[in-house]
């Protein structure tokens, strides 16, 4: 009930949000943000809106009712709207050190990189030191990562011609002997539980904010 009254509180500042990543405009995001915080919306629902509003964008790609200067310009939005957010939510923490390493990419070979980014970026505010490799990242940068200390290994699909090279990284960890120092997070479109399962990994995340979820509970 109580977040039910929240979201009815603040949902002129979702609306206006959502509104404003939709229409890929970094002005109209940042005033957006900011109105929000005046309002007192939480940090973590306007991330969560933003996260939502990204993946919507996303989509009209995919679907050409957006090109990618769109989509650049509303990642470059949701940016800056990180750079008014942080800071608050490091003073609802009450400290800027940051919970694990996070090492994150789409595997090799995949080019699509939009869901993996916004998965970076939340849990970049939730506290982790995030290592964002990018896209069509090489095996072995996963494996040189953890063993540089990264404790999560987080790993993006979007095409089943590749999503089997999750299973080969989590095959490298093993064979190296470090597999038991690292949490391996999945996701992507063709990536479900199941398959999480089958090929070994700890946790599997449908969207950005479930992975955020899933890897502090684990923290």
């Amino acid at each position: 009930m109580k977040k039910e009254v929240f979201k009815l509180a603040f949902e002129a500042e979702t609306k206006n949000i959502h509104d404003a990543m939709i229409a890929v405009m970094v002005p109209g995001i940042v005033k957006s943000v900011n109105e929000a915080v005046a309002a007192g919306m939480d940090p973590n629902d306007i991330i969560n809106t933003m996260g939502d509003a990204m993946s919507e964008v996303g989509v009209m790609f995919e679907r050409g009712k957006l090109f990618l200067p769109h989509v650049l310009s509303a990642a470059a939005g949701m940016t800056k709207a990180m750079e008014i957010l942080t800071p608050l939510m490091q003073n609802e923490s009450g400290s800027t050190e940051k919970k694990a390493s996070v090492v994150m990419g789409t595997v090799e070979g995949d080019v699509h990189d939009i869901g993996k980014s916004i998965c970076s970026t939340m849990l970049q505010c939730a506290g982790y030191d995030i290592h964002d490799l990018g896209r069509d990242v090489p095996k072995q940068k996963f494996i040189d990562e953890v063993k540089g200390g990264c404790t999560y290994c987080g790993m993006s699909a979007l095409m089943t011609t590749t999503m089997t090279v999750m299973k080969e990284v989590i095959d490298m960890l093993e064979a190296e002997g470090v597999r038991g120092n690292v949490k391996v997070l999945v996701g992507g479109a063709p990536i479900t539980q199941g398959y999480a399962d089958k090929i070994g990994a700890d946790i599997y995340g449908e969207s950005a904010s479930e992975t955020t979820r899933k890897v502090k509970a684990t923290s």
